[in-house]
């Protein structure tokens, strides 16, 4: 058995090495020698007293001025502390319980000692407690001994390793000592020639210096050497495979000129974006080769379909403006289900319609908008707004088109109602034209509650009008709340004007639904899936309104769908449909992977309902040049299911879209040539490829092409994109209307004059008629806050502003404290008003009100503003310690500026040093707006995840030296490299140590996964 494999029981014992396999996967000696320190202690220079930074490893030279033994608790404890001085400060050493006796008997006043350890605080005085010290013999600098045992002291590197509660670095350090002179036996995997040109030390020597290097420069050899071994074998794995892949037999799909694709584009009710153009290019370059496609689609965001503002999207806890939409928030798509925002694109202003329903209640949108709308002619369809109003009345006259209903949903307004529906709803109704509104947190309710109220109310103050059920006489605010209540229940409610600001509502609910009866009805009555959607309202009139602000946004659900004012559906398109028609035209089929029922359903309608007639292939009334569409789920009836098959397996359908089911063994294809998976990280590489392997073309063994979809990168996809495995289409572009958004960071402590620039910038902008946010990581009023006082000498000590506590990391900067300031100082004379989410509602109110309406130049927020405010006139923002929020989180803040007509400006103020991780994460995030890169900038903070392996959340990583975004050059190279090795020799027959470092890296289950892409 070679030396590092060894098993760690041998060497260690068996308690030692079960602990180390159980919580740290390190089961041989090679596994121990691979496990890296994750950094090193450095005790550094030598630091002089009056010059101790906080919280840092220091080492100092100082002499015992004085020591003493001090007793605590009753007696019963002891410490001792020992005060030093080097001529310029003093500082205070503690010891603690049994560790006193060896400090006590060693630093006797007068001694001189080197001391290591990291600085703290305790009642207003820095000190070292428990540091590591050496003596050192003579009485001053010029002693020879001293001085070199001094510098030797202070440059030693203590290895710090990635431990656990069961088994501390120490003790692990401890370990790799044991096993550290197997290092020597390690099989170096780099070609010599590889080596020597690269200048890279020999394997055994990068081992010896990365766990006991001798100075900085050992530390960067081994590194630099570690990292390409991950880099270069992994390298040699993905070379291989896709030296695999050109060597597969893939059909080359051509669209057909005059086909089904042009066809689709033909009546499509919007033009492509430049960047849909440009991905669509290159997807159909790679389907017109004959090796298998294999290509991330990232960012999709569809048409630019916008409403203004003001209009409301229904989130589950009730409507918000579309001007408080923003990445991250979850809406309702028409099906209920929750999904978040995954884009927000400002248009600026654009002419706006209203469209006015057959109940009277109406929706804004812009000219491009897209409804899912239908008729007993035509059956569903997508329509723009402009279609919609060109073509609005049928032969007899009548309104042509009903608007999709949405799913009734369950609502959670976020506090439990104090009032009981049912009683409440006939106590409203029996106070007649005293009757108020109803209250907010009944009409965010589940549906049982809401259903409930309902019946209450017409149970009371109920009636029949023919075959319709109407409230009489209901005043206007109680009219509004019941028409909202009907249509939350997926009803239509009509209000009709009878005199005196009443109103009778006649009121339609889905036939399920309990009747409603004049009185003795049972409150509390149920909805349940089985209901329906709900009622379909007519477009009676398409008006226009006139000029607006308007932004479109984009979910994250395959039906690119949302639930808009007055529970109308509204909808979005999909580029990777245009790729399936390609294939279909070209005489293959497409399959479409979705990872549940739900979402096949919603993909498999929104397909349907873009392609029109198109998708009617072979069917009465369907175009000449159509297919068709099948749906392939688990829940599916025989009979449906034996069809569709049938339809597979003939090539009658040329699109497929299911779950899991598409795998199964008794599904075959005529002749498969793409396979599309949505949300590709929710399946395994198993499932892909089972598809995949069901490729066949004229009964020849094929493998289709793959294009992988995902709004947001996984770790795990971002790192194979680095590495080449997937090439990358990514749809960056921003929609016409958008404005841009320049993003700086401030230095404030290194360059304070940058920061006095950022408020000239602001007076400016709003000098030029626009507006501005400051935003701050907290209130300030935390002291008064219930809970939030400080105890103890530390909070006296804030109190009293003591010198000292200027050495203790200060908290981040708050609202209160920047605002008032910014009135008395920089912004003196501008109208700055104070935003957070303790303020009072009515307080809260009416700043967003004064800002919206531009009676305040700027607001110093919290990240409430995230959520709340939504000012296109709003131009610039200044984030201080901007270090202390997320990547997702700044790119999210800024997205609140740049929503008119103007540019946005986005300043990153922080106090962090240049060189410090969190500014290098400051000047990414500033340098770009592109959702694809700040997820490269995530992946730093989460990892890869495991490159070559199935785990795909960031938590477990194959790569223990390597950083994706950090050694992009090396990867690079690397793989340069790695093409070149295995284009001359594939099985690397000349290479006997790099197949065996290549098996080491990758067991069989990750060389089946690599092989399966």
């Amino acid at each position: 058995m070679a030396a590092l494999d060894e098993p760690l029981k041998k060497i260690l014992g068996g308690t030692t090495a079960k602990v180390l396999d159980e919580h740290l996967g390190l089961r041989t000696v090679g596994d121990l020698l691979h496990h890296y320190p994750r950094r090193y202690a450095e005790r550094g220079e030598l630091t002089r007293l009056a010059d101790l930074p906080l919280d840092e490893h220091v080492t100092v030279v100082a002499q015992v001025a004085d020591s003493r033994v001090l007793k605590f608790n009753g007696g019963r404890g002891q410490r001792l502390e020992v005060t030093l001085t080097d001529g310029s400060g003093r500082l205070r050493l503690v010891f603690f319980g049994k560790g006193i006796h060896k400090p006590h008997k060693d630093l006797l006043p007068g001694r001189r000692a080197m001391f290591a350890g990291k600085v703290s605080v305790f009642n207003h005085k820095l000190q070292l407690a428990h540091p590591e010290y050496a003596l050192l013999d003579g009485d001053g600098d010029d002693d020879d001994g001293g001085a070199e045992a001094a510098d030797a002291f202070a440059r030693q590197l203590l290895p710090l390793y990635p431990a656990c509660q069961q088994m501390a670095s120490w003790k692990i350090a401890k370990a790799v000592d044991a096993v550290l002179p197997s290092a020597r036996d390690a099989v170096d995997p780099l070609p010599a020639a590889l080596r020597e040109g690269r200048a890279l030390v020999p394997l055994p020597e990068a081992l010896l210096k990365i766990h006991r290097p001798e100075s900085k420069a050992d530390i960067a050899a081994a590194r630099d050497r570690l990292k390409w071994d991950e880099a270069f074998v992994l390298q040699v794995a993905l070379a291989r495979r896709r030296l695999a892949e050109t060597q597969l037999a893939a059909v080359a799909r051509r669209p057909a000129d005059g086909g089904i694709l042009d066809a689709f584009d033909a009546k499509l009710p919007f033009t492509l974006t430049d960047g849909q153009q440009k991905v669509s290019r290159e997807i159909f370059d790679d389907l017109a080769t004959e090796h298998p496609m294999h290509r991330l689609l990232q960012g999709e965001v569809g048409s630019g379909k916008a409403q203004p503002l003001d209009a409301l999207v229904l989130t589950p806890r009730g409507f918000r403006p579309m001007g408080e939409m923003a990445v991250g928030t979850e809406v309702v798509v028409p099906s209920g289900e929750p999904a978040v925002v995954d884009g927000v694109f400002p248009q600026g202003e654009r002419e706006v319609w209203r469209l006015v329903l057959s109940d009277g209640s109406t929706v804004e949108c812009d000219d491009e908008h897209l409804w899912i709308v239908g008729s007993r002619d035509t059956g569903e369809r997508v329509l723009t707004t402009r279609e919609l109003r060109g073509d609005l009345l049928g032969p007899d006259g009548r309104p042509r088109w009903s608007i999709a209903a949405a799913t009734p949903v369950d609502l959670d307004g976020g506090r439990q109602s104090p009032h009981d529906p049912y009683p409440l709803g006939r106590r409203t109704a029996e106070a007649g034209a005293a009757a108020g509104r109803l209250p907010q947190a009944c009409l965010l309710a589940p549906l049982k509650d809401r259903l409930a109220l309902l019946q209450g109310l017409m149970d009371a103050g109920g009636g029949t009008a023919g075959a319709a059920a109407v409230y009489r006489a209901a005043p206007g605010p109680l009219a509004e709340d019941l028409a909202w209540l009907v249509r939350s229940l997926g009803g239509a409610a009509r209000p009709v004007p009878v005199g005196g600001g009443a109103c009778d509502v006649l009121v339609e609910l889905p036939a399920d639904y309990p009747p409603f009866r004049d009185g003795g009805a049972s409150g509390g009555a149920g909805v349940h899936p089985e209901d329906g959607p709900g009622i379909r309202r007519t477009v009676e009139a398409v008006e226009h309104v006139g000029r607006r602000p308007v932004q479109c946004i984009s979910v994250a659900h395959p039906s690119h769908a949302y639930v808009t004012d007055h529970f109308t559906v509204t909808h979005n398109t999909m580029v990777a449909l245009r790729a399936m028609l390609g294939v279909v035209d070209s005489g293959g089929q497409a399959a479409m992977l979705a990872p549940t029922e739900v979402l096949a359903q919603q993909h498999h309608r929104s397909i349907t309902e873009m392609m029109g007639e198109l998708a009617e292939g072979g069917m009465l009334g369907g175009a000449e040049r159509g297919t068709k569409v099948v749906l392939l789920t688990g829940s599916m009836g025989a009979a449906a299911r034996r069809r569709a098959l049938l339809d597979l397996v003939t090539g009658e359908a040329g699109i497929v879209v299911g779950t899991h089911a598409l795998i199964e063994d008794t599904v075959q294809f005529h002749d498969l040539g793409l396979v599309v998976v949505d949300e590709q990280h929710r399946f395994g590489v198993e499932q892909r490829d089972a598809l995949r392997s069901k490729g066949n073309s004229q009964h020849e063994k094929q493998t289709p092409h793959l294009l992988v979809m995902t709004a947001t990168p996984i770790p795990r996809t971002v790192a194979m994109t680095v590495f080449g495995d997937l090439e990358t289409s990514v749809l960056d572009q921003l929609p016409a209307g958008r404005s841009p958004i320049a993003s700086h960071v401030v230095p404030a402590k290194d360059k304070p004059h940058f920061l006095a620039r950022a408020w000239e910038r602001v007076r400016e902008e709003v000098a030029a008629g626009h507006q501005g946010y400051v935003v701050c990581p907290r209130i300030g009023d935390e002291e008064e806050a219930p809970g939030a006082k400080k105890k103890g000498a530390k909070a006296a000590a804030a109190k009293e502003g003591s010198p000292e506590d200027a050495a203790e990391k200060r908290p981040p900067l708050a609202v209160l404290d920047i605002a008032e300031q910014l009135r008395m100082g920089p912004l003196a004379g501008l109208r700055v008003a104070v935003l957070h989410g303790r303020m009072a509602p009515d307080d809260k109110d009416g700043v967003m009100r004064s800002f919206a309406a531009g009676e305040l130049d700027v607001l110093v927020a919290t990240t409430v503003i995230e959520v709340g405010v939504n000012v296109p006139n709003a131009t610039a923002m200044v984030i201080m310690d901007a270090d202390r929020f997320g990547v997702s989180q700044l790119h999210q803040l800024r997205g609140r500026v740049g929503r008119g007509a103007a540019p946005g400006l986005c300043l990153l103020v922080s106090e962090m040093p240049e060189a410090s991780p969190a500014r290098a994460r400051l000047a990414a995030v500033a340098g770009t707006l592109d959702g694809f890169e700040l997820s490269r900038i995530d992946l730093e903070q989460r990892r890869e995840g495991d490159v070559l392996g199935q785990a795909q959340s960031g938590v477990r990583s194959s790569l223990r030296m390597l950083a994706v975004i950090e050694d992009e050059e090396v990867i690079a190279a690397a793989r340069e490299e790695a093409t070149a090795l295995v284009a001359a020799d594939p099985e690397l027959a000349g290479y006997p140590e790099l197949r065996i470092a290549l098996a080491a890296l990758l067991d069989d289950r990750r060389e089946q996964y690599l092989d399966k892409g």
